[in-house]
């Protein structure tokens, strides 16, 4: 960093060099001759230690100087703030970047607390549900209670995927397409075209039309 001495130096150096010219042109003009250039430095450098305006001058430029560093400082100063809590913000973005999705996912881990919970402690253990099997009704009851509550832990899981631009894809009867599906299998199918998906062991999911993962499925193969 520049010091004020530095500032101060080149000021005084262009004061001295002003008075040189302007007492060269004002001698040279009453005169009708030149001085020779050691007695105008001599003249000149007696002038600007004995002028008060020239420390007028010198004074206002140190307080300029030291105005424009205090300046400086400040913005620098600034500037690393304005890093530090950019910093901060990354960091904390990172960290919590998943935060919707969690949330989101929440009423789904809920849902699917409520289907375990409908199945009796009896009948969570196949040896305590032989004293249940001549309840047939009851059984068929909690059965039911138990594939209504998971099917709608599906379709909140699938909501909250899609909220997030996670798309389900249900590739069946469409034709194989090795950048979107992964084929397990593959079996001649009568009345079937080759090439074409009849199985999904897994259904696919995209992300913002982006695959995510495949689906994996099993593929009608030339009969020949």
């Amino acid at each position: 960093m520049l010091s004020v001495s530095v500032f101060r130096n080149a000021a005084v150096m262009s004061v001295r060099r002003t008075a040189v010219l302007s007492t060269v042109a004002r001698r040279a003009y009453t005169t009708g001759k030149e001085e020779t250039p050691k007695e105008t430095k001599e003249e000149a450098k007696v002038e600007v230690e004995l002028s008060e305006d020239v420390k007028k001058i010198l004074a206002e430029k140190d307080k300029k100087i030291s105005e424009l560093q205090d300046a400086y400082l400040r913005c620098l100063a600034d500037q690393e703030n304005v890093r530090e809590r950019s910093r901060k913000e990354i960091a904390s973005t990172k960290e919590f970047a998943i935060q919707k999705f969690a949330k989101d996912l929440l009423d789904t881990v809920d849902i699917l607390n409520m289907a375990l919970t409908a199945v009796p402690d009896e009948l969570r253990e196949k040896s305590s549900s032989s004293e249940l099997v001549k309840d047939a009704e009851k059984v068929f009851d909690q059965l039911t209670n138990l594939y209504t509550g998971v099917s709608m832990t599906e379709t909140e899981l699938v909501r909250a995927l899609k909220r997030h631009g996670v798309e389900r894809d249900n590739p069946e009867g469409d034709a194989f397409d090795p950048n979107k599906h992964q084929a397990l299998f593959q079996a001649p199918m009568p009345g079937k075209e080759a090439g074409t998906i009849f199985a999904v062991q897994k259904m696919g999911y995209t992300l913002k039309g982006r695959v995510l993962r495949p689906a994996q499925v099993g593929v009608v193969a030339d009969s020949q």
